[in-house]
């Protein structure tokens, strides 16, 4: 494991906190223009995006930029038109490219795949496809585009495994290696801000689903990541600015924010998907269907063989904020596609107590104590979503949620600490 970076606040951290990281500047932090939101940046009141605040300001910070986005279907005004078409229509914003994420720009891929690149039909803007690229072959591409500046605007989910965070930080990389200038516009973490929860990656199991060592559920929106990965982990800084929002607190659930929910991927459906998501990912890791292929995924959860005695068991944890209901369902694909398997749904009650990653840990101990045919995924692709091979090895060993749970005290606080430097709300 290396946490070296973390064990201490480095002079980078130090510099980040007023609020921009290395080679950051702060795009609009003083209070947006008229018909804008009300005080300082975070402070309450009628929520605006970074995009929303860029556009009050007339695309100052891309003045005399020729820019390309990355972007996927979440990147919308509140009267849900993207923000490509009106920026392509725009006289005062110079987009010459649109970059793809995992999905695809339009979001028509499933998890693993991407759109390919081509002509978007809407604008005739050429799209690049980022996904499974970084480092040179992605900053050849940003090269190719021709831009001067890379825009990342894109509803994160608040996991560390969703994917997006990892997109941002490998287009961060490429762009300094490419010498382009790079822009975050922010959106709210829909599941809050308040903290951050679970075990912090350890960096001999990075991958794409965790490339640094950050918490489970990270708790920090996008400009707060990209000011993170600037301060502490790219070894080479890319000119980074932010456009904040202003409205947003770090209480806030999504719903508050007053936007449309756009899926910013096909099996994240809804605002409730994302709040119990970056603990029932971890059922990916193992043979129990974790909802896919059902209107519920991350909500469902269940196999061939198991009845209402994991309900029962799940129950008997007192997991906070949430109640664990026997359900029955048949996935239309992925695991036991066309099959009715037996699990539980996931019903939170109280979103203010829940704990998304215990209560992924204390399913994962009661499914394998109730059901003999749990298994793990022949790749221990767990050892990737939780960051180590702790949680697997725990929960063999016969450790309950609660030792599996405190195993990471240490490394949660020293990431604590770090993050505080970066927050900006």
């Amino acid at each position: 494991m290396n946490l070296s970076r973390l064990s201490g606040l480095s002079r980078r951290s130090l510099l980040a906190a007023a609020g921009a990281g290395a080679g950051a500047t702060a795009v609009g932090a003083a209070p947006a223009a008229a018909g804008g939101g009300h005080g300082r940046p975070g402070g309450g009141g009628a929520l605006r995006t970074g995009f929303e605040r860029l556009a009050a300001d007339g695309y100052a910070a891309l003045d005399g930029q020729r820019f390309g986005i990355v972007t996927n279907p979440t990147g919308i005004t509140r009267d849900v038109r993207h923000i490509v078409d009106v920026l392509h229509a725009d006289e005062r914003a110079d987009l010459v490219a649109v970059f793809g994420p995992e999905h695809g720009f339009r979001g028509t891929s499933q998890a693993g795949g991407s759109e390919g690149g081509g002509k978007d039909p809407a604008t005739g803007l050429p799209v690049y496809d980022t996904y499974q690229l970084s480092g040179q072959k992605l900053a050849d591409v940003f090269t190719k585009s021709g831009v001067d500046t890379v825009v990342f605007d894109i509803q994160d989910a608040g996991a560390r495994f969703y994917t997006y965070i990892w997109t941002l930080y490998d287009c961060m990389e490429a762009a300094a290696l490419a010498g382009k200038r790079f822009l975050v516009l922010d959106r709210p973490n829909p599941v809050t801000g308040r903290a951050a929860y679970g075990p912090v990656l350890h960096e001999e199991f990075a991958t794409f689903v965790g490339r640094k060592p950050i918490a489970q559920a990270h708790g920090m929106t996008v400009a707060e990541l990209a000011l993170l990965f600037n301060g502490e982990f790219l070894k080479r800084p890319v000119r980074l600015g932010t456009v904040r929002m202003t409205g947003w607190r770090r209480s806030d659930f999504y719903e508050s924010a007053g936007l449309p929910w756009v899926p910013p991927s096909p099996n994240m459906p809804t605002v409730d998907t994302a709040l119990v998501y970056s603990g029932t990912c971890l059922f990916e890791g193992t043979n129990v269907s974790e909802g896919r292929g059902t209107t519920r995924p991350f909500e469902l959860l269940g196999a061939d063989g198991v009845d209402r005695a994991w309900a029962e068991a799940a129950n008997e944890l007192g997991l906070p904020g949430v109640l664990l209901r026997e359900a029955y369902f048949a996935p239309t694909f992925d695991k036991f596609a066309g099959t009715t398997v037996g699990g539980v749904q996931i019903h939170v009650h109280d979103r203010a107590a829940f704990d998304p990653v215990r209560t992924g840990i204390g399913l994962l101990v009661t499914a394998k104590r109730v059901w003999s045919g749990f298994a793990w995924r022949p790749d221990n692709w767990i050892d990737k979503l939780t960051g180590s091979d702790r949680v697997r090895t725990m929960i063999d060993a016969g450790a309950g949620t609660d030792e599996v749970v405190g195993a990471w005290s240490a490394e949660l606080a020293r990431f604590r600490r770090v993050r505080r430097h970066y927050l900006l709300y």
